[in-house]
């Protein structure tokens, strides 16, 4: 799929802070689309990419024994792979890089990261420098939603499982997976509302079909919940929340 940008809008001003929830499991259809994920609060809880630098399932063969091994509360699979096994862009987990700059695919068009000092952000690649420290980062895409819009020119035409990161451009975080859906039916569902039923600035689109999975644990409210596939294919990384 060919991502294009929409066109330049005034980025809206960061919501105002609120006290920070626990989080929790929200489950919600939008036109047709069911979202299954967690919602929750950056000032309290944050997300760690784990990697697995001997391949897909090397170490970890599913979300809940990614999240397990470090004590986290949910987690979904992340980036993107080749069919070696490599990550399909950069990647830092907990401040250690892996793979390199995709500056062409789609599948590489948005970055979620994590500065040094802790700051969550979703942006488009070109807004974001390859060579500045982060600690942790993840090449993904396209961007479905960007400055709070829908991104136009996304396929109509293949439909599979999605999982996705959506911010709303304050602390307010949720990832999760959707029932089965085209990239632009995504992208229009969540130009019409959101998971949690507020704003959304960006939403990043991540490995979906056989890769998806999603873990969820009793310590969210509204857990456990596991949502992966007996067909399900190992993957190379996961985001995992974990607490600050």
């Amino acid at each position: 799929p060919v991502s294009q940008a929409p066109a330049e809008a005034t980025p809206a001003p960061p919501p105002p802070s609120q006290p920070a929830r626990a989080p929790r499991l929200v489950a919600r259809e939008i036109s047709g689309i069911t979202f299954e994920g967690v919602a929750f609060d950056a000032s309290s809880h944050r997300l760690a990419v784990v990697d697995q630098p001997g391949g897909p399932g090397s170490r970890f063969p599913d979300a809940r024994s990614a999240s397990s091994a470090g004590k986290g509360l949910a987690a979904i699979n992340a980036g993107f792979f080749t069919p070696e096994g490599a990550p399909l862009g950069k990647l830092i987990a907990g401040g250690k890089p892996a793979g390199s700059w995709n500056r062409a695919s789609s599948l590489g068009s948005g970055v979620f990261l994590e500065s040094p000092a802790g700051t969550h952000t979703i942006a488009r690649r070109e807004t974001v420098s390859a060579s500045a420290p982060q600690r942790e980062l993840l090449q993904a895409g396209p961007l479905l939603i960007e400055n709070g819009r829908p991104v136009s020119g996304l396929d109509p035409q293949k439909g599979a499982v999605r999982i996705l990161l959506i911010w709303n451009g304050g602390s307010q975080w949720w990832f999760g997976r959707t029932s089965f859906c085209t990239l632009s039916e995504l992208a229009s569902a969540l130009g019409k509302g959101s998971p949690t039923g507020g704003p959304i600035r960006h939403a990043l689109n991540l490995d979906g079909g056989r890769s998806a999975d999603l873990w969820v644990s009793n310590a969210v409210s509204g857990g456990p919940l596991t949502r992966r596939s007996a067909w399900n294919r190992p993957v190379r990384n996961f985001l995992v929340l974990v607490p600050r």
